[in-house]
């Protein structure tokens, strides 16, 4: 590992966000149109592609996910040995988010949380994410529908993860006017689209439905 890689590790933490892709319980929306074992393994693919891009950044990993680390599910899957692993806490998402935030600025100085859900979410999208936390307190990628795909920053307050209704459209612009009434400046970038049901198949990679299900 060079110096340079090494000072980048300890600078910044990306947390991805994941649960097990199991059969029934992940990426369900899905199902009408991919059936239940064509979801899973959709879920699958995201998963792999999210952490391939997120390790291939040279930024420190860490995989919070659902069930915990220690559950015999995880060994099913080839993951690189660099991840740093985290169980995901209690309570709803904003709060899981808040307090793997909290944990990782007692060790990094930024933060950028991601989910599995985003295709397009590349490698060198992350990295010009992060490298915009050098000149602003927040980053954001939003998500076509509403949400984000991608939200970093140099310092956490409750206010960005409490009393919001997540999976809705307003969560991505309640968040900027979370960071506004902070005075916080923020990095924002165009919507890029999710997989979660069916109309959303179309922003996939075309080799990614030839390859993993049938439609």
């Amino acid at each position: 590992m060079t110096a340079d890689l090494s000072a980048r590790q300890q600078d910044t933490c990306i947390i991805l966000f994941a649960k097990y892709p199991a059969p029934n319980k992940a990426k369900t929306r899905l199902q009408p149109a991919l059936g239940v074992d064509g979801a899973a393994r959709m879920a699958r693919q995201l998963l792999l592609h999210s952490i391939e891009q997120t390790v291939d950044t040279g930024f420190a990993v860490e995989l919070c996910v659902s069930p915990a680390p220690t559950d015999p599910c995880w060994q099913a899957l080839d993951f690189p040995d660099s991840l740093r692993w985290s169980a995901q806490a209690d309570g709803d998402l904003g709060l899981r988010m808040l307090i793997a935030s909290q944990q990782a600025l007692q060790r990094f100085d930024k933060v950028v949380l991601i989910g599995t859900d985003c295709p397009s979410l590349t490698t060198a999208r992350i990295q010009t994410a992060i490298q915009q936390l050098n000149q602003h307190d927040a980053v954001m990628i939003p998500a076509t529908d509403g949400g984000y795909v991608l939200l970093g920053f140099r310092q956490v307050n409750e206010s960005l993860f409490s009393d919001i209704v997540w999976s809705t459209a307003s969560v991505a612009a309640v968040t900027e006017q979370r960071m506004a009434a902070l005075g916080w400046r923020l990095a924002l970038f165009d919507p890029l689209h999710d997989i979660d049901e069916p109309k959303d198949l179309v922003h996939l990679p075309s080799s990614w439905l030839d390859s993993h299900v049938n439609i």
